[in-house]
């Protein structure tokens, strides 16, 4: 690739650009076989060919690669406006080769959580976004730019939907045949959003997971000695080697792609490697008497690891693990996303490949075994707990031992981390907020820090519940454990919880220090979309929501509009993101911040809402904890009125109501 110019020039076509195949060197997604029909195949490649015109389509290769470079600075990117440049930054860090976990097939994390579905689109989408102005918005169905269209000044700049298919029809099956068409994509969450910042989001949100695993199931605040097994090293569960240095832990992870773990070796955030079985185990064994701080990475079935301490348990009466917990994608287990213990890596891809329905029996049959195992070393005091990735949902698809006894549709045998980790943090309003500097100077990251911090402490400083002060405590020590272990990855970003309040006193700091050049170029807010409001998934976000509106999904689509209407430079609507396809509705925004006025008070506006929408919902639907939030956030701001809920004070009400 020559220069950002070449690069927003529009299509490539005179000459065309040599196919080059698959690039070596680089992890690549596995094949997928969507089983269309010859009519449908003609319609997959007509779709396809829609990019290009007549004179170049027969010369066309069925796949399109092109190196990427980078994340650029902002002052790099031909445009018109700087909100362009500043989007542009953010698509290219999220396809950045050190980032990206597929980059060639632009695949960002999660196995299958995209950017785009092509590289015409990608080229489409930089030509349109170096010419955009302050009057237009670009239009993106599902990796597709549609266009530049008409708009005001004051409305988004980029409107994004993925995998917006009509409900009857949002189906693993139906996904499938749809993307192979090219008429639909899975975004993920930050993926197809373009607010990724690499593995440090993920790093940060296993950190307070851990630590609050410790003090709830073991009632301890120091894990020297614990050890905690996991699976997954790829693109969001790589984080799980570092998050377990930070936390002072053993983290043994699994991993059966050896490229994943070795990257993560290579950049220092796995400690050691081994493929031993016997080593792993003597291994965990020496760090545990030393309470050693170690992650290790298993090349090797997670199954195999977890069969192994069962064998250890009854052979010698020692439970060698303390917490557990997956983070293979199992939210996409028959395409990748999780492997079968009973075949090499490499014989399942070919499997996956050419016999799909046999590869899918052993991966249930691979399920069925690693629950079975964990459900012994549960009889010890050993406690686990599912992920968010659709572990023990699919587990119980496979026919695993998971139920919960009398429990609803959303509860299993081991909880979900929402339920009881993150599920009191999200209803008081903290989420995974985050900011980028597109200067691309790790000295304005430093003073982005610095801002964070002064602010936060001067929070607690005026005085906070004791709940809120522990989350502001910890997020201030994250400042400093982020620095101090280099956990940017591709573009200067940071990541925090925070509450409303933090929130905007942040984005205000931030804004004011670029007014004051103190900071060189614009900063962009944004946030996971797993988060108070962003995201509707019964299975995650919205797990202890308990009075029958897990399953509904007007929180994100109502954050969507409600960001777009109050000022986000662009918002993100999701089909699939975290657990899967047709398991979650999510939501998210980019807000770029460029020192003025205007810009604190789009920050004021839509950051407040972005946070009380879902503390609203929460209140509603019987949370005492955003019961209490929303009141708080009512009498500070007389503008905003909330619907509050009822309690029915005596249950016999009900009884007698229900026995006329």
């Amino acid at each position: 690739m020559s220069s950002l110019q070449a690069l927003c020039s529009g299509l490539p076509l005179r000459p065309l650009p040599e196919n080059r195949g698959r690039q070596a060197g680089v992890p690549h997604a596995p094949v997928r076989t969507p089983s269309l029909s010859p009519v449908e195949k003609q319609l997959a490649l007509r779709n396809a060919l829609r990019y290009f015109p007549p004179d170049v389509q027969e010369l066309l290769a069925p796949e399109f690669a092109q190196e990427l470079q980078l994340a650029y600075p902002i002052e790099q990117y031909p445009c018109q406006t700087k909100v362009a440049a500043a989007i542009m930054h953010m698509i290219m860090n999220n396809l950045d080769p050190a980032v990206a976990q597929f980059p060639q097939e632009l695949v960002t994390y999660g196995g299958n959580g995209q950017v785009f579905s092509n590289w015409a689109q990608f080229w489409l989408t930089m030509f349109y976004l170096s010419k955009m102005t302050e009057e237009q918005t670009l239009v993106m169905y599902s990796g597709h730019p549609l266009g530049l269209f008409p708009s005001s000044r004051s409305a988004p700049r980029l409107v994004i939907t993925n995998g917006m298919v009509i409900p009857n029809y949002s189906s693993r099956t139906e996904y499938e045949k749809l993307f192979a068409l090219g008429v639909t994509m899975y975004g993920q969450m930050t993926a197809g959003s373009y607010c990724y910042i690499g593995p440090q989001g993920i790093v940060h949100g296993t950190v307070l997971t851990v630590l609050n695993a410790a003090r709830r199931y073991l009632g301890i605040e120091d894990l020297a000695g614990k050890v905690f097994v996991t699976s997954g090293l790829g693109g969001m569960s790589g984080a799980q080697a570092k998050a377990a240095v930070i936390v002072g832990c053993i983290g043994v992870i699994a991993e059966v792609d050896k490229a994943a773990l070795e990257k993560r070796h290579r950049q220092g955030w796995l400690m050691e490697v081994t493929d031993s079985l016997d080593r792993c185990i003597q291994r965990l064994r020496e760090a545990r008497k030393k309470k050693e701080v170690l992650s290790l990475g298993y090349h090797g079935n997670v199954v195999a690891l977890w069969e192994r301490l069962v064998h250890e348990l009854d052979t010698t009466g020692e439970c060698l693990v303390d917490l557990g917990s997956d983070q293979t994608s199992c939210h996409n287990p028959f395409n990748g996303g999780y492997y079968p213990v009973q075949l090499s890596f490499t014989e399942a891809q070919s499997l996956m490949a050419s016999n799909p329905a046999v590869f899918k029996d052993l991966v249930q049959e691979s399920l069925r075994r690693q629950v079975s195992a964990i459900n012994r070393l549960a009889e010890e005091k050993f406690f686990f707990w599912d992920y968010g990735n659709a572990f023990l949902l699919e587990a119980q698809r496979a026919g695993a031992d998971v139920e919960k006894k009398g429990a609803g549709r959303t509860e299993f045998r081991y909880p979900s981390y929402v339920q009881h980790i993150m599920g009191d943090i999200f209803s008081q309003g903290f989420g995974p907020f985050r900011w980028v500097c597109t200067s691309g100077d790790p000295q304005d990251l430093a003073v982005t820090d610095e801002l964070a911090t002064s602010v936060l402490e001067e929070a607690i400083a005026d005085g906070v519940k004791v709940s809120v002060k522990l989350q502001y405590m910890d997020n201030i020590r994250w400042i400093r454990e982020a620095a101090r272990h280099r956990l940017v990855v591709g573009s200067q970003a940071r990541i925090l919880y925070s509450d409303q309040k933090g929130r905007v006193a942040i984005a205000v700091a931030i804004n004011q220090a670029i007014a004051c050049r103190r900071i060189k170029a614009p900063v962009v807010l944004s946030r996971d979309h797993h988060d108070v409001s962003g995201t509707d998934s019964p299975f995650r976000e919205t797990s202890n929501i308990y009075d029958g509106s897990a399953f509904c999904a007007d929180m994100a689509v109502q954050n969507f509009v409600g960001d777009a209407c109050r000022g986000a430079t662009w918002v993100a609507l999701h089909n699939g993101g975290g657990v899967g396809w047709g398991e979650v509705i999510n939501g998210g925004f980019g807000l770029v911040l460029d020192g003025t006025p205007e810009a604190e008070g789009r920050a004021r506006l839509m950051l407040s809402w972005d946070v009380s929408n879902g503390v609203a919902r929460r209140c509603w639907s019987g949370n005492q904890k955003a019961y209490e939030i929303i009141c708080q956030t009512m009498q500070e701001n007389s503008t905003l009125v909330v619907t509050l809920p009822h309690k029915v004070e005596d249950e016999r009400v009900l009884q007698q109501a229900l026995q006329l």
